[in-house]
């Protein structure tokens, strides 16, 4: 009896550990398959659209390298020609790069901004060994914002971010930055790692957290060095002293709906948030451009100067 128990809980630790090992190398190893994450006709939209992004680049931007602890990160530099003090830091989101921040980058162009559009470590043509899902990069990004200052001396650095990339920002926001730093604007940034990937987990394999998440989160601090507990917005946006604009589509289901009045709720800055109706995730500023852009140029306009 005592035996088979035995017997019982090791292949149950063993299971746990298996399974955990699959999630972190399924969500956070850079080098994985993400088909069961995203389909194909996506990967085929993102591949057409990085060519054409990749073009605008070598034509318009300048890159740039820095190094963290050892790893080299790289990003793209656009001056804008009209001479402008404020810098936009825009930031991809989960397996994207610098490539897919050009729409954006486009319209801060057309503002007067110059931008600055960073690879997150493990993605483009940043090093990196695995995935940081915003918590590692909120570092490397302090770094990228005294490069900026560093660079150009006294400028507005306003830290936009889509996805993972607004996870980011938000992740910042919480740490001492200069006063350089103006705001944030997180356009369908999730609450926590955790209750991105818990969300995943049921959504994509109708699993519990428990004890498959659980057993990720120890492999995640053994491998990547970060807990994925952690590694939270909502406790970042707590600490935040700049003001922050939250953005959602209110069809978003990889990264829920419902974590934006979350978000919301836990910001003690100055704070506004845009919904928009009928989009699915990142999809807000091609469904309602004229509403999504107009409201983010008037939040700049608020808190700029």
């Amino acid at each position: 009896m005592i035996v088979g128990l035995i017997i019982l809980i090791c292949i149950f630790i063993i299971t746990g550990f298996i399974t955990g090992n699959f999630l972190f190398n399924l969500a956070l190893n850079p080098k994985s398959s993400k088909s069961i994450i995203f389909n194909n006709e996506f990967d085929e939209v993102k591949a057409n659209m990085r060519i054409e992004n990749e073009k605008w680049l070598n034509e318009n931007a300048k890159e740039v390298f820095i190094e963290d602890n050892k790893i080299k990160l790289h990003s793209y530099e656009v001056v804008n020609e009209k001479e402008s003090k404020i810098w936009v830091i825009a930031v991809h989101g989960y397996t994207d790069s610098a490539y897919f921040m050009v729409n954006a980058a486009k319209q801060f162009l057309d503002y007067g901004y110059n931008v600055l559009m960073p690879d997150l470590r493990a993605h483009g043509k940043s090093e990196g060994k695995y995935i940081g899902m915003g918590w590692l990069d909120r570092l490397d990004l302090i770094k990228w914002i005294d490069y900026l200052i560093a660079t150009y001396g006294d400028i507005k650095i306003i830290l936009y971010g889509i996805s993972m990339g607004a996870a980011t920002v938000m992740m910042v926001s919480g740490e001492k930055l200069p006063s350089n730093v103006r705001m944030v604007i997180e356009d369908c940034g999730y609450t926590s790692v955790w209750d991105e990937f818990a969300h995943e987990l049921k959504y994509l394999f109708h699993m519990p957290t428990f004890p498959a998440l659980y057993n990720a989160n120890i492999i995640t601090r053994i491998r990547a060095g970060y807990s994925l507990r952690k590694a939270s917005c909502i406790k970042q946006i707590k600490k935040s002293k700049i003001p922050i604009l939250f953005i959602h589509g209110e069809e978003d289901k990889f990264v829920p709906f419902y974590m934006l009045d979350k978000l919301y709720d836990a910001a003690t800055c100055k704070k506004e948030k845009l919904v928009i109706k009928g989009a699915g995730h990142a999809e807000a500023q091609a469904v309602a451009p004229e509403k999504y852009w107009h409201t983010v140029r008037k939040f700049i306009k608020r808190y700029i100067f």
